[in-house]
């Protein structure tokens, strides 16, 4: 993809955000050195900590109710001139939080994305879901079927 033909979606930066948001402090200090040299990072909200209600549904699908708080981390960060990026992660790690948003806005650079689709994004993507079948499948190993026995009626 050149830089004239690339074109970010919602979409897609929505899938590379949440696959930024799950990654380990290691697997993004490990991704960015390939970069070399960075504009200059300006802070447009700098990583802080604070709390989100987590919601769920009874049955999955019924009436919404509260689960509890979750500490999450947010940051948003400029390179030079060029987009802003963004993250939210579970969790208190700021320096997670700023790798993420970093990584985000180098995405939305035609030079930086395919680079970093290609070394970061993809195998962390992959990754990911590698961990997701495995707990699937060690879920469904466990997976007890329950019947009920009607009484009284013939």
């Amino acid at each position: 993809m050149t830089s004239e033909t690339f074109r970010e979606t919602p979409a897609a930066r929505q899938q590379w955000l949440a696959v930024l948001a799950r990654a380990s402090l290691p697997q993004l200090e490990a991704g960015l050195p390939s970069l070399g040299t960075l504009p200059a990072l300006t802070h447009v909200r700098p990583a802080e900590v604070g709390m989100v209600m987590l919601r769920g549904r009874v049955g999955g699908t019924g009436n919404p109710f509260n689960v509890g708080e979750a500490s999450v981390v947010r940051c948003a960060v400029r390179l030079g001139d060029g987009p802003l990026g963004v993250s939210y992660a579970l969790g208190r790690d700021k320096r997670r939080a700023e790798l993420a948003a970093v990584c985000d806005a180098l995405l939305q650079d035609p030079r930086h994305h395919d680079a970093l689709q290609r070394e970061l994004v993809q195998p962390l993507a992959r990754e990911q879901a590698r961990k997701r079948a495995q707990t699937h499948s060690d879920v469904a190993q466990s997976k007890v079927e329950f019947f009920t026995l009607v009484r009284g009626e013939a």
